[in-house]
């Protein structure tokens, strides 16, 4: 049906099957046939100066959270896979638009899982955009950025933070009580936190914060915590909640 020409949504509602199945079902055979979307573009964005930097560095900070790249036996190129809650269509939204924006001539597409959704994009150029990618878990082994790549993060490190936020972190509301005159009162106050197992991927992300002047503590070995009342509102400012 789909090599005929139906759309992936009409496919899905005559076999009740999730559209985003159909998507990746769609992608699979595609790349399996040698036609996956890109393979007219033989140049990479980085190499060829075309790269779109702040979404680069959104992206960058979404991969290094709860991002994969894996190239299964029998394709040909490579995917890209951000796993997002499901909870959050607009992170969805901007993890797709940054997809885009870094690889124009690939189309993201969206694999519906258990409470969330991986948004996908194939590309064979995965390789050179994201030089931090090996075999094991990123947090049991070394994660540098290449120089190329800091310099990108220090051009836009918002949106490097923003990233990295959005995919291990969160704004939460947190409290405190006092004793005032002789009563216990509750306050409470929003925070930021960013939790990751890598020691690598925090390092990048408080250098970040140094670099455009956040104050941040570590709670523990996995956990940053944003407090401070003005620093907390300059991160509003730049990252807000996840939506």
């Amino acid at each position: 049906m789909l090599r005929g020409g139906a759309r992936n949504a009409d496919v899905a509602r005559e076999l009740s099957i999730p559209v985003g199945t159909i998507g990746s079902w769609k992608h699979h055979d595609r790349a399996r046939r040698g036609e996956c979307p890109g393979r007219i573009h033989a140049t990479c964005p980085h190499c060829d100066g075309t790269l779109d930097n702040p979404a680069y560095s959104y992206l960058l900070g979404l991969y290094l959270g709860d991002g994969y790249i894996i190239q299964p036996k029998g394709l040909r190129v490579p995917w890209l896979a951000v796993t997002c809650g499901a909870t959050y269509p607009g992170l969805i939204d901007e993890c797709e638009k940054a997809m885009r924006a870094v690889l124009p001539h690939n189309k993201p597409f969206r694999a519906r899982k258990q409470g969330c959704y991986d948004v996908k994009v194939y590309s064979k150029h995965l390789w050179c955009l994201f030089p931090q990618h090996g075999s094991g878990r990123k947090h049991e082994r070394k994660i540098s950025l290449e120089p190329w790549q800091q310099a990108i993060v220090d051009a836009h490190p918002w949106d490097f933070i923003r990233g990295l936020i959005h995919s291990d972190g969160c704004r939460m509301t947190n409290w405190a009580t006092r004793l005032v005159s002789g009563e216990k009162k509750r306050y409470e106050y929003p925070r930021y936190f960013f939790t990751n197992k890598s020691t690598d991927i925090i390092r990048l992300f408080t250098d970040t914060l140094d670099a455009v002047g956040v104050a941040w503590k570590q709670a523990n070995s996995r956990n940053i915590s944003v407090a401070r009342k003005a620093d907390v509102a300059l991160m509003d400012q730049h990252v807000g909640p996840k939506y």
